[in-house]
């Protein structure tokens, strides 16, 4: 009989792309974060796809919140156009940003060539007791970002963890 990894967590995915939402197109970014997060021993709620739209996207994340997910990952309009508005809505639900991560995917992103990645205004924080994040959208920046996110999401989820026993 084989034994079950130790789950990490509950974790949700939100897509932040006009083209998807509206079924325009297809969405490639949600099924590659939701892979690597399982592959890290994470368990997927779900994947939601909304416009970027700063009430559409701060509905989702605080219904993740509210949801009690441990880790909550938007993808995409985390850039400098005027519809890149994923860290504008963050914003308004992050009791308080963890800044050092947020570098730290835009050093590591620019490091390995993902440019976009460098250049977002992405935020990463803490809502409640769920750990909210923004990457890039480019596949690039997903896979830079999951490798540099997931074992700082572990550490901070294991210290929410603790404060609410």
């Amino acid at each position: 009989m084989e034994l079950e990894a130790p789950r990490k967590g509950r974790a949700l995915v939100v897509i932040v792309d006009d083209r998807v939402s509206h079924g325009d197109s297809p969405d490639s970014t949600g099924p590659l974060v939701t892979e690597l997060l399982v592959e890290a021993g994470y368990v997927v709620d779900g994947v939601v796809s909304v416009s970027a739209d700063e009430v559409e996207i701060r509905n989702a994340l605080n219904t993740a919140v509210i949801g009690g997910v441990d880790l909550v990952i938007s993808v995409g309009g985390t850039g400098v156009t005027p519809r890149d508005v994923a860290p504008d809505a963050t914003a308004d639900v992050l009791d308080h940003e963890v800044r050092g991560i947020a570098e730290a995917l835009r050093s590591s992103g620019l490091a390995s060539g993902a440019v976009d990645a460098g250049l977002s205004r992405g935020l990463v924080g803490v809502s409640g007791s769920t750990l909210v994040a923004n990457l890039a959208s480019s596949r690039a920046a997903i896979r830079d970002g999951m490798a540099t996110l997931l074992p700082l999401a572990t550490h901070v989820i294991d210290e929410l963890s603790r404060v609410e026993e």
